[in-house]
């Protein structure tokens, strides 16, 4: 059976040619309406990309760092003026009784945490022998989103964090599941000081630099508690992940 007989092999032939008449017509529409912004701003129509001298940061930008005191210091404050909560502990053994007390007053009931080592050495189901515990990823057959949203406290350990933005990187791999950090009611970062930058360039040029291949599955910065508001500027907190954030900033 040749093309000429076959009513699919034609269908398909005038399905292509309809494709290639709209797309022209597409196309001249978007050439005309560009052609009449052009006319009303009085100069000729840019056909060209514009030549970019500069990219990037300056250098000066790239040179640009803060004391660790003045990390500290411009992290509290940027993460704090957003709703974020920040509180300077001096170990990882600290953090443990701090998390403890902070569960107890909130009356939590059920806490999810990465599988990460430095997680590990709090022993924190000894700490809270009433609170039921997940460690992310342990069980193969559990249904770790669904624990996550029912969790009143997440539990996770910081990648990095950059004190201008006041933001935390989080990544995510089997051990560190997103869902840890954006589902639970009540999330606390472990920030070690010495992973707290100035810029937030520092942290994404670690990433360019390891290439494609090595990005972790996902990249996230928190910057205080989720946030969200409509047309008329009505904030809610809360809406597309923890209400509450406390950042510990360790050593």
């Amino acid at each position: 059976m040749n093309e000429q007989s076959n009513p699919s092999a034609q269908a398909k032939v005038a399905h292509e040619v309809w494709l290639h008449q709209m797309e022209a017509k597409s196309r001249a529409k978007q050439a005309r309406f560009m052609d009449g912004i052009a006319t009303r701003l009085k100069r000729p129509r840019q056909t060209e990309p514009p030549i970019q001298p500069f990219r990037g940061a300056p250098a000066f930008w790239h040179e640009f760092e803060w004391s660790v005191e003045q990390r500290i210091e411009e992290f509290t404050a940027n993460f704090t003026s957003v709703g974020g909560h920040v509180v300077r502990l001096p170990s990882l053994e600290h953090s443990a009784d701090w998390i403890a007390r902070k569960a107890q007053e909130l009356g939590a009931a059920y806490i999810v945490r990465q599988n990460e080592p430095d997680l590990d050495t709090l022993q924190l189901e000894a700490a809270l022998p009433e609170v039921h515990l997940s460690v992310w990823n342990t069980d193969p057959v559990e249904d770790w989103k669904a624990r996550a949203a029912e969790a009143d406290i997440g539990i996770v350990m910081a990648d990095e964090a950059a004190a201008y933005t006041g933001s935390v990187a989080v990544l995510s791999s089997p051990a560190k599941g997103r869902s840890v950090s954006l589902l639970p009611t009540v999330l606390i970062i472990l920030l070690p000081v010495e992973r707290l930058r100035t810029r937030l360039g520092e942290i994404l040029v670690r990433f360019d630099e390891a290439g494609r291949e090595q990005l972790p599955a996902g990249i996230h910065f928190i910057t205080g508690p989720s946030r969200s508001s409509d047309i008329e500027n009505d904030l809610t907190i809360g809406v597309h992940g923890p209400g509450i954030v406390y950042t510990l900033l360790i050593g």
